[in-house]
């Protein structure tokens, strides 16, 4: 008898393979950020991390979860259901068809949504509910239908930020108990009936032209301002330049005058003569103006008085003895040019 035909070699060898069958079932390299729920007799027993774990083959036995993905093809979303006893830590993102939602303001719009969520959990997403991807799926679309509903449609376009916080807050509790932790909610596309498409183009068309209309306004209100300004500094600069120059002229007709009483005297008489004198230039300077628009001109009698004491005023302007001699012989000077007067008014 040989060794391979005796029963203890026999005996040893399958001890052996089973040995290694053991060993090869029972030895199972998790990887990294992946877990198992591995049940004993049906029970749960323990968590498998990342490594090299051993279970006993045949009596420990790892609990599948169930997933369900999509698969976009054009504009139809396709889900594909999966059993893996292999359950992924990372963060996961969830892309699921649009869902209709009807707004406050009584407008049907269908929303579309990406959901990211992580397992946290693994023990109650396997135990707590049947299929966790596909409760928190049908979550998802009924808190977006929840809150949407209590929107208008400006709102929901004017704040998705608020929509998407709104959303992950109402959704945070019942994921909690299912061991999965939603990490963030984003409102993706959101389409319309074409007659509200048309209703909003038409309505941001009108909001511009008001816009412009505004604009316009305020640049025609502007430039008004602007006139108004300018014409009342020019104004307020006229109006001073007209006052210095009147007091210009003042001053001189004030230092005129004093020349001439120096001249003449301080006297009554002497006073009288120099108004006489104004008055007399005064009429001079409106006689051409007088006579503009007429053929004939009537002057009053007073005024050619006035105009024969010209004469002696004249002879102010030459030397000073002639001022001397003029200025005593005031008297009679004013006597002849009441006669000249007389006689020219007659």
């Amino acid at each position: 008898m040989t060794l391979l035909q005796s029963p203890t070699f026999l005996i040893a060898l399958i001890i052996l393979i089973l040995g290694i069958i053991v060993v090869a079932k029972g030895l199972v390299i998790v990887r990294q950020s992946e877990v198992m729920v591995i049940e004993r007799l049906g029970s749960f027993n323990r968590l498998l991390e990342s490594g090299i774990n051993f279970i006993i083959p045949f009596i420990d036995q790892p609990r599948a979860i169930t997933m369900i993905r999509y698969t976009r093809s054009g504009e139809d979303y396709i889900p594909i259901s999966s059993t893996e006893a292999r359950i992924d830590r990372r963060e996961t993102v969830m892309d699921f068809p649009g869902q209709p939602v009807v707004t406050t303001d009584n407008v049907t719009v269908r929303i579309n949504g990406a959901l990211y969520f992580q397992i946290i959990d693994p023990r109650a997403a396997v135990y707590e509910v049947e299929n966790v991807s596909q409760a928190i799926e049908v979550l998802a679309k009924t808190t977006l239908r929840s809150v949407v509903g209590k929107m208008e449609l400006d709102r929901i376009f004017e704040s998705r930020s608020e929509v998407n916080d709104k959303i992950q807050a109402a959704m945070d509790e019942p994921s909690n108990k299912w061991g999965v932790r939603i990490t963030r909610v984003e409102v993706q596309d959101i389409h319309m009936p074409e007659e509200v498409e048309d209703a909003m183009r038409l309505q941001m068309a009108a909001e511009r032209r008001r816009r412009a209309t505004v604009t316009e306004a305020e640049g025609e209100k502007s430039a008004a301002i602007a006139r108004a300004q300018g014409e009342r500094e020019s104004a307020i600069l006229n109006a001073e330049g007209d006052k210095e120059a009147t007091i210009l002229r003042a001053q001189g007709e004030q230092e005129s005058i004093k020349l001439v009483l120096e001249a003449l005297g301080n006297d009554i008489d002497d006073k009288r003569t120099v108004v006489g004198y104004l008055l007399g230039q005064t009429y001079i300077k409106t006689l051409p103006d007088m006579a503009k628009n007429g053929e004939r001109v009537f002057v009053p009698y007073e005024s050619s008085a006035l105009l024969g004491s010209m004469g002696m005023f004249r002879e102010l302007s030459g030397t000073p003895e002639d001022v001397a001699r003029a200025a005593s012989a005031t008297n009679s000077t004013v006597g002849r040019a009441a006669m000249g007067g007389a006689a020219f008014g007659s």
